[in-house]
């Protein structure tokens, strides 16, 4: 692992605890995460070759991580302050869900680099995944689905606390309102 790959996975990691406090939930919330995504596939995804069960690990570990973001984007605490303006704050659970799913990666990787090498060759051998390649892009996909899912439930939430409703929740209202 360089540098840049212990950097990279610390911010994504941090990321969240910068959130932990009080914040003024915007559209542009949403760009240092964005920023790191762009980073990330710029340096590490590669075109790959599928073979085997390359597609289902790229799969399972995407799906993971966007559980993961959806979990930690919904347990967050979203309210309006006394000028109007809608805060939010990751609390517990929103923190252990992105740690769980970053952390997760970044262990990985370095378990990866350093003495679990030979034991992910033979989980690779026996599960047919073909490579270290694909290894990288299921892990760097994994994170995008996390920062991915975690910043859509956040911006519907904020668009729904400005006043656009659901479909579904507007039409609620409207029956309750034809039935009073």
């Amino acid at each position: 692992m360089s540098v840049t790959d212990y950097v990279i996975d610390i911010l994504l990691i941090l990321v969240i605890f910068r959130q932990a406090r009080p914040h003024e939930l915007t559209s542009r919330a949403a760009l240092l995460p964005l920023a790191l995504l762009v980073a990330a596939g710029a340096i590490y995804l590669r075109p790959v070759t599928l073979g085997g069960n390359d597609l289902l690990l790229i799969v399972i570990l995407t799906v993971a991580g966007a559980v993961l973001g959806a979990v930690s984007g919904a347990a967050d605490r979203i309210w309006q302050d006394e000028r109007g303006r809608l805060l939010a704050r990751a609390g517990a659970i929103s923190v252990i869900a992105w740690v769980l799913g970053m952390g997760f990666r970044f262990w990985f990787a370095y378990y990866a680099y350093h003495s679990g090498g030979p034991a992910v060759a033979r989980f690779s051998v026996r599960h047919d995944i073909t490579g270290a390649g694909i290894w990288t892009a299921a892990l760097v996909l994994m994170a995008f689905g996390q920062v991915l899912a975690r910043l859509a439930v956040l911006q519907l939430r904020r668009i729904r606390a400005n006043g656009y409703p659901a479909t579904s929740a507007r039409t609620r209202t409207d029956e309750d309102s034809i039935h009073a």
